[in-house]
């Protein structure tokens, strides 16, 4: 099984080549090799689930790059590390949003028998396979901390 994504990202980077467009060519080419450690030579198979885990991880390093430079008042590196996460953003599944997330949130806790935050490991172990890829981690920590939270009261 090959992965979609990976073959949208081969056809960008040789897109790029022939258009001359070095800092996309040099930003694809980055994550195409951090998908190839991560997979190929790892011994596993690109599978699209793979991928997107990845691309995930990428624009999450960008991001936290990103944050880094504006501390040291490097507005020029910001933005370059803010296009680089928005170019990796095509190569991503559909994001869930947050009503999604929660719907899989309380299907978890009704599926765990959570019934506070002290049980939240019992709940991200069953939701976050469901997850990888398609939300961001903190965001569905919140969300399960915001429900749980919401119980200990009862």
């Amino acid at each position: 099984m090959s992965s979609k994504l990976l073959d949208d990202l081969l056809a960008d980077i040789k897109s790029a080549m022939k258009n001359r467009e070095n800092e996309k060519l040099t930003a694809l080419r980055t994550l195409h090799a951090q998908i190839k450690d991560a997979t190929t030579n790892a011994g596993k198979e690109a599978t699209d689930g793979e991928v997107a885990v990845i691309v995930a991880k990428a624009i999450k390093q960008r991001l936290d790059a990103a944050e880094q430079y504006k501390q040291g008042a490097r507005q020029d590196l910001v933005d370059r590390e803010l296009a680089e996460a928005e170019l990796f953003k095509k190569y991503q599944p559909q994001q869930l949003g947050q009503a999604e997330i929660e719907e899989l949130v309380r299907k978890a806790i009704a599926e765990t028998g959570a019934a506070g935050k002290k049980e939240m490991g019992k709940v991200m172990a069953v939701l976050m396979p469901q997850v990888k890829g398609r939300a961001d981690g903190k965001l569905v920590n919140q969300i399960v901390q915001g429900l749980l939270g919401g119980q200990d009261q009862s």
